[in-house]
């Protein structure tokens, strides 16, 4: 009876929850959802990570191979993020072309990795003008259910955290390299940025964390990305209700905080697998 209410008067269902100070899954208004992380769980990727936000779930695999550099930047790597939202995950999409969304996911990314200096990508570079490493960072949603975007970045700064390369010998002068199957070095992830989204509802009700129902619902979103400097390196609110100083101060003060968990989790999933 309550799904057929969400479904036929979503309004009417998402009012009766406010009006009893929770939400549906039982939250407080800004608590966020469990979170979890894995990592090294695909043998044939450099590195991996899994990552789940309440039902929302993203796989990160990240493949490295060795290529030219782009040539106005010769002596810097390059980092290419490839999103993919399929039928699986969400009723909303359907098999075929990349989707615009996910698309458009994939720069949030890029421009994340690269507003935070995540990587130093002068650490990809083998010989400057000549070979650099070329990472392939394949982000698959498992399921969504809101905050789409922050699962993917978590498996990804998760995945960068336990990402090595094979060690690389170059000789100049004949052009050629050989790579060490066994020995392989590791490339330093500079800083962990995180991304927290928030809902704004009617009413200036915040909400932290917001899942799909309550995204669809929401008249305005808001998201922010940390680095480990609590610098803020990303901000967005595409349009909809102006937000208030006061809750964008809330917002901030929330996200840092739950940035500083989803970290710990994430150091603590890496020194796991170190332990094995």
């Amino acid at each position: 009876m309550e799904q057929n209410s969400k479904e036929i008067l979503p309004a009417r269902y998402l009012n009766d929850h406010i009006k009893a100070d929770t939400r549906e899954d039982g939250r407080d208004f800004l608590s966020f959802r469990p979170v979890s992380v894995n990592v090294g769980s695909i043998k044939n990727a450099d590195s991996s990570a899994v990552c789940r936000i309440g039902n929302t779930g993203a796989v990160c695999g990240i493949k490295a191979e060795l290529g030219p550099p782009h040539a106005d930047a010769p002596d810097v790597g390059i980092i290419l993020p490839i999103v993919e939202l399929s039928g699986l995950c969400s009723q909303r999409f359907r098999p075929g072309l990349p989707k615009e969304e996910a698309m458009c996911i994939a720069k949030i990314v890029e421009d994340i990795l690269i507003s935070s200096k995540a990587i130093d990508l002068t650490d990809l570079c083998i010989h400057k003008g000549k070979l650099v490493w070329i990472l392939n960072c394949q982000i698959m949603c498992t399921n969504a259910d809101g905050a789409v975007v922050d699962c993917c970045i978590a498996a990804l700064m998760a995945a960068l955290k336990n990402l090595t390369v094979q060690k690389v010998e170059y000789t100049p002068e004949s052009n050629e390299f050989k790579t060490d199957p066994v020995e392989r070095v590791s490339i330093p992830l500079k800083q962990m940025s995180i991304r927290t989204s928030f809902a704004l509802l009617k009413d200036d009700l915040l909400i932290a964390d917001p899942t799909s129902f309550e995204e669809d619902m929401a008249t305005s979103i808001l998201s922010l990305a940390y680095n480990e400097k609590n610098e803020i390196v990303y901000l967005h609110k595409p349009g909809g209700d102006p937000i208030s100083d006061t809750l964008l101060k809330k917002a901030m003060s929330k996200a840092k905080s739950h940035t500083e968990q989803v970290r710990t989790l994430i150091s603590t999933a890496q020194s796991t697998v170190e332990k094995k």
